[in-house]
């Protein structure tokens, strides 16, 4: 028993080291979320060559639902955009919170969690939900939004800039 929880945690360790070795200042995190249906969603499977958008949230967040609500409303100004919405909360609460939003109709919206690993709220240092990231083409970071100084006019702005 007890060299099956030297052997976990080795792995988990490598696991994190990996992740960690690969995250690059100013570059996308390199993230892995499970999605409502189980699978592993990585970084490198969004889309290239579109603006990325990294929403970390919490489906018991009003904040975030609210933000959700405006970039729903203003989908078409977002559609250019690949928005990886992550939160740490469990694979049924991304299930009913993908549900209750419809989000599996819009093609651009990756939504899953990372579970308690917490490598995305550590690398951003989030404190307070919800928290936008926006990245070039290139992976290359444009802006920060944390919580209370999120504006969506200026998020767009920047976004049609790229």
């Amino acid at each position: 028993m007890r060299m099956r929880i030297s052997f976990l945690l080795f792995v988990v360790s490598l696991f994190l080291l990996s992740t960690v070795a690969y995250a690059q200042t100013g570059k996308v995190t390199p993230f892995r979320m499970v999605q409502k249906n189980g699978k592993v969603y990585k970084a490198e499977n969004l889309p290239l060559g579109k603006p990325i958008i990294i929403f970390y949230f919490s489906p018991e967040c009003e904040e975030c639902h609210s933000m959700l609500e405006e970039i729903l409303s203003r989908m078409e100004e977002f559609k250019s955009a690949s928005i990886a919405m992550i939160t740490y909360l469990s694979v049924e609460s991304v299930a009913k919170y993908v549900d209750d939003n419809n989000l599996e109709k819009y093609p651009n919206m990756f939504v899953g969690t990372e579970g308690n690993l917490l490598f995305v709220l550590n690398y951003y240092d989030i404190v307070q939900f919800p928290f936008i990231a926006l990245y070039t083409r290139e992976g290359n970071l444009v802006k920060k939004y944390y919580n209370s100084q999120i504006d969506m006019d200026d998020l767009l702005r920047n976004l049609r800039r790229i």
